[in-house]
């Protein structure tokens, strides 16, 4: 540990100093200042739709390397900035540039800085403004920040905060479930805010509190647009595994234990990619408000869509902290549709939802609201009631009509049937 005041000097990148708020606060209890630029060692490996299988090696303090490659200052440039410990999901994470490519012209940058990241965590939590400093020199060659989105997961999100907070104007900031030991609850200069660019979405698949729920993730609110799919903890298709975690200067001896509910942010976004509509968002205050329906269907103005399209949503950044809810299931395809409807039913392609369960009353109408990977127009509706095993009486039941409404557009679709069946036995509705 270095004694408090400590400073360090670095040619480029300019002066740091470990004084409060980098350290010595509440959440804040470490020590020490960042790593040398040499240490740390960030590249930036450029990708285009000239080279898009093969990287192209840039920096901005050898300016030819710039100019000799296919970087070009018409195109929007978008940063992808791993986070602790991530060496092995490297190449992954570098095909969100190549998802990217095959969708749009742009230069597509990965910040690899492993140099700083593979050690401790609070080592490299202090590297992060290393990280942040580099960026902003590299984007100090004659290009505006208007033009450039930063992708950040985890210590990543808040080295782009921090490019952030060195120089403003920068259009878009998305942080992917951004780390939450040592930033959360931190001011707004040591962590990922919405003041540091003109647009700053983030989405929480594994927060809370370390030491309590054993996530990595921040809890806290830190953009316009905060998206929690699934309640923002845990994630469909991820094990919650409980560790032990030890010595505040010993952080994440099991990281990659941790990983899969923190990484499913860089799923997410990876598939919105290649899927433009298909995570849509619902703006609630609660995760229970959400799914009880209370938010459904979207308003007049539209949804917002988690992942790489979230900036075309109009209200985007009409106000900070706005929380946005969705579900997703749990393997890829991870986007689902959500859908209200009445009854028991199976759709086209043989989704199955339970709508009610108790005693039925003629006349009555019973909701509820369901996720789906179906997409497209449905056709048909099958409905099937079955009886409880305790009950021996006989009898038959119909439904009278399905309702179908989307929660994106707030299209509706009825669907029509007759008579009534017997338990377990299919009726068919049609369109009406």
């Amino acid at each position: 540990l270095c004694s408090p005041g400590r400073e360090v000097c670095y040619d480029r990148l300019g002066c740091f100093t470990d004084n409060p708020p980098w350290s010595g606060i509440p959440g804040r209890e470490l020590a020490g200042v960042p790593s040398s630029p040499a240490a740390v060692n960030t590249n930036f490996h450029l990708y285009t739709r000239n080279n898009i299988g093969n990287y192209q090696k840039i920096s901005a303090s050898n300016p030819s390397t710039i100019k000799t490659s296919n970087f070009r200052a018409y195109r929007k440039t978008r940063f992808i900035i791993h986070g602790h410990l991530a060496g092995a999901d490297l190449p992954w994470i570098a095909s969100m540039c190549r998802f990217m490519l095959h969708v749009e012209d742009v230069n597509c940058i990965l910040t690899d800085w492993r140099g700083g990241s593979s050690g401790l965590y609070t080592d490299a939590v202090n590297n992060v403004r290393i990280v942040g400093a580099e960026l902003v020199f590299l984007k100090d060659y004659g290009y505006s920040p208007a033009n450039i989105h930063f992708i950040g997961h985890s210590l990543g999100a808040h080295a782009a905060g921090e490019a952030g907070r060195r120089k403003p104007g920068i259009g878009r900031i998305t942080g992917l479930d951004p780390a939450g030991p040592l930033f959360q609850y931190t001011p707004p200069m040591v962590r990922l805010d919405p003041s540091d660019a003109k647009f700053v979405d983030i989405i929480h698949t594994h927060a809370g509190h370390l030491f309590f729920d054993f996530a990595p993730g921040i809890l806290q609110t830190c953009g316009h647009l905060d998206f929690y799919p699934n309640g923002g903890k845990k994630m469909p298709g991820c094990r919650q595994l409980r560790i032990c975690i030890f010595n505040l200067f010993g952080f994440f001896p099991a990281y990659r234990s941790l990983g899969c509910g923190h990484k499913r942010s860089l799923r997410y976004y990876a598939e919105s990619i290649i899927t433009p509509n298909g995570f849509v968002g619902y703006q609630c205050e609660t995760y229970r408000a959400f799914i009880s329906g209370a938010c459904f269907p979207c308003p007049k103005g539209g949804c917002p869509l988690m992942g790489h399209y979230a900036d075309v949503f109009s209200h985007k950044t009409e106000k900070e902290q706005q929380k946005v809810y969705l579900n997703t299931g749990p393997h890829s395809p991870f986007a689902r549709k959500c859908w209200s409807l009445g009854d028991e039913l199976g759709v086209a392609m043989k989704r199955k939802y339970t709508i009610d369960k108790g005693t039925f009353k003629p006349g009555k109408t019973y909701l509820n609201y369901i996720d789906t990977d179906i997409s497209g127009n449905i056709s048909k509706v099958e409905f099937r009631w079955n009886k409880h095993l305790g009950h021996v009486h006989q009898g038959c039941m119909g439904a009278e009509e399905v309702i179908i409404i989307s929660g994106g557009d707030g299209n509706m679709s009825a669907f029509c049937g007759h008579g009534s069946v017997q338990p377990s036995t299919w009726q068919t509705l049609m369109l009406c």
